[in-house]
């Protein structure tokens, strides 16, 4: 889950950039009509479409941070990657708006009217919006939101579009004509390729884009320096909102206990979310032998059929029935076996040795063995 603070200021200065745009929205729509500025009131709209952006990215820091349940197993951080698609294809669709108010100013012959409150209008709009650009992008940078980072260009957009707004308005009232669309044309350009590229990075994640390829061989040489790990494979990453996803085969001494074999495991997913910045969750997967080409044993018998087989090879042994424990070791497509019996079974060398010959070639009379051990304690 999110930490509570960082929810805290993603919603603070979401519900800011909210007011600073209804604010705007109302003052560019108002004295762009009173002016007959076209350009003013396509900006006002698209201040307005920012307050509505900024309620999604609310809805979406809110919604992004709760837990995982039954029917969202993995969390809820993707809410933001789909509401960053959301609005990436908001800024295209109003930087297409731009782009065509900017070709219809070419053929409109409207008379400008109050153009020092409209310059005025545009000099507020472009302070504010720069401002809440940075504010956001700070607190995008510090709770490590592309949702947030997104939003910040949103207000970044708004600026600029101002900015063209005051320079179309300003050559128009020295009497030149054209050089506000043609600045428009190329802002409202700019601002389409944000869109997309923001597209672009949040559908990655969605289609589960793997990270950087620096950022994978960093998880490489933290995943290797852990004791006990003597190859990886099948690495496999992905980002889920602001955290990235681990999966990985780790190559291990093939004869260890379970409970080694779980500490390194363990010992593995620890370091690298310790080591390695937005680790959200790590799956270790243990492997006795190298299985990334093929997998040699999977289709041997699993342990109840196969103490059922060699349990039939015991059955000449009297012995059989002290057997304390059998373990199997399934190694390059055979089973290696050890036999556990109690050390009190037999006193004399002579016939101890007898006794494990005869576990030994009994059981080797199975076809999938390859080895036999016994042990006595």
């Amino acid at each position: 889950m999110v930490d509570s603070a960082e929810l805290k200021a993603k919603k603070k200065i979401t519900v800011i950039g909210g007011v600073v745009n209804l604010v705007l929205s109302i003052l560019k729509i108002g004295l762009g009509w009173l002016g007959q500025s076209h350009a003013l009131i396509a900006d006002g709209f698209h201040s307005l479409s920012d307050l509505l952006t900024d309620g999604l990215v609310y809805f979406a820091s809110h919604h992004g941070s709760q837990e995982a349940d039954e029917d969202h197993p993995y969390g809820h951080a993707r809410f933001e990657t789909l509401a960053t698609v959301i609005l990436g294809a908001i800024l295209i669709a109003v930087a297409g708006a731009i782009v065509w108010d900017a070709i219809s100013r070419f053929f409109n012959d409207e008379t400008l009217t109050y153009g020092w409150l409209v310059i005025g209008a545009a000099v507020v709009s472009i302070l504010a919006k720069e401002v809440m650009y940075h504010v956001t992008l700070k607190t995008a940078k510090e709770t490590n939101s592309d949702l947030l980072r997104a939003n910040a260009w949103h207000h970044r957009g708004d600026a600029i579009s101002s900015f063209v707004v005051l320079i179309g308005v300003g050559l128009e009232m020295a009497g030149y004509r054209y050089f506000d669309s043609i600045a428009a044309l190329i802002v409202g350009l700019m601002v389409i390729k944000i869109g997309f590229d923001l597209v672009l990075d949040a559908s990655k994640e969605l289609v589960d884009t793997a990270l950087a390829p620096d950022k994978v061989e960093q998880i490489k040489e933290v995943i290797l320096s852990v004791d006990g790990v003597k190859e990886l494979h099948f690495l496999r990453t992905r980002k889920m909102g602001e955290a990235a996803l681990v999966d990985v085969h780790i190559l291990v001494s093939p004869k260890i206990s379970v409970s080694e074999g779980h500490l390194i495991s363990e010992t593995v997913r620890l370091s690298l979310i310790d080591q390695m910045p937005n680790i959200g969750e790590v799956m270790v997967h243990i492997d006795p032998e190298d299985d990334e080409v093929a997998s040699p044993s999977v289709s041997l018998p699993v342990r109840k059929e196969m103490v059922a087989r060699l349990e039939a090879a015991w059955e000449g042994i009297a012995e059989r029935a002290q057997v304390k424990r059998v373990n199997l070791h399934y190694l390059d497509g055979t089973v290696s076996v050890e036999i556990e019996l109690p050390v009190t079974i037999a006193r004399e060398t002579s016939a101890l040795e007898a006794l494990t010959a005869s576990f030994v070639n009994a059981s080797l009379t199975v076809s999938e063995v390859a080895q036999a051990k016994v042990l006595y304690s």
